[in-house]
């Protein structure tokens, strides 16, 4: 069996990488953080009018007609990116909120107990309770913004409100929301491959480029281990997200998000560590991508969450 990407999966990854250079590069990225975080709308309907929210619609559907896998590779390079928005909620949801597949409208993520992101702003909430799903929109979702309250965000890519209890509110039930899930947690493996992937590129740039002693701090054993680490969390990482958008099962999806969780928090930390004491000030980017790995990690599916899972498959 060939598991190497498709030429047309290579174009795809390497066409929303190319729009996200020049739509949201570093300056875009970090204007986004400074001003409060927030869903870019212009951006945001730049990429359903891509096919980034209606990948996996069927063709008849208005969609892309595409699978997990692809939808995988797109949120790499959006995790790569740095990328504000609550992206896999919008895309799960794409079937069943209008405006959603065109990118017209946001959908957020609600999970019981836990702050809610981008939700002033957001046209839909996809909520998940257990392993039920479903959507508020409407008067209620309305009811349920006039009532949330904004707490301090650990990610300034990522405003928080904290929501009433969702359980008293109604929705529109969605089938199979277990697998609704699982694919969320998969598509922010994605993410945050990407992002551990860009700490590690990051760390050999600046290894090769900061010099001290006269020689480049790549050129150091401590800093090469710490290199050498990164690259050893990212490429298990990637087999696992990668295998579990083929097999689509829970629970790979489960151990993929584990190893990404992993991945993307100690690999930011490490190119902390490489960058010295410029990687705790403002001005570096490293820090951003800790926090957003940290936020991710909560989400969808917990470190808890996934060893449960493995446990069960286990016993």
């Amino acid at each position: 069996m060939d598991f190497q990407l498709s030429e047309d999966q290579r174009a795809l990854r390497a066409g929303i990488r190319d729009l996200l250079a020049g739509r949201f590069g570093r300056d875009r990225m970090r204007a986004a953080h400074e001003n409060g975080g927030g869903v870019d709308r212009a951006l945001w309907r730049e990429l359903g009018a891509a096919g980034f929210f209606a990948l996996r619609l069927p063709e008849e559907a208005g969609g892309v007609g595409l699978g997990l896998p692809e939808s995988v590779l797109l949120f790499e390079e959006a995790g790569r990116a740095l990328l504000p928005g609550p992206l896999a909620a919008t895309q799960l949801a794409a079937g069943a909120v209008k405006g959603a597949a065109e990118g017209e409208a946001v959908v957020a993520l609600a999970e019981a107990g836990r702050p809610v992101g981008h939700l002033e702003g957001a046209d839909a909430l996809l909520v998940l309770d257990g392993d039920r799903t479903r959507v508020v929109t409407g008067a209620v979702l309305r009811q349920v913004v006039d009532e949330a309250r904004p707490v301090r965000s650990l990610d300034p890519g990522t405003p928080l409100w904290r929501v009433p209890d969702l359980a008293s509110y109604g929705g529109e039930p969605l089938a199979d929301g277990a697998r609704l899930r699982w694919e969320g947690a998969l598509l922010t493996a994605a993410e945050q491959l990407g992002s551990s992937t860009r700490s590690l590129e990051t760390a050999v740039q600046h290894a090769g480029e900061r010099e001290q002693f006269g020689a480049p701090i790549g050129a150091f054993q401590a800093v090469k281990h710490l290199c050498a680490g990164m690259l050893l969390r990212s490429e298990p990482a990637r087999s696992a997200v990668y295998a579990a958008a083929v097999t689509a099962d829970p629970v790979e999806a489960a151990g993929a998000k584990l190893l990404a969780d992993e991945a993307a928090v100690d690999n930011a930390r490490d190119c902390l560590q490489v960058h010295g004491g410029m990687g705790f000030t403002w001005e570096a980017d490293v820090h951003l991508r800790l926090k957003r790995a940290w936020l991710r990690a909560g989400q969808w599916v917990t470190a808890a969450d996934a060893e449960e899972a493995l446990a069960a498959d286990l016993g």
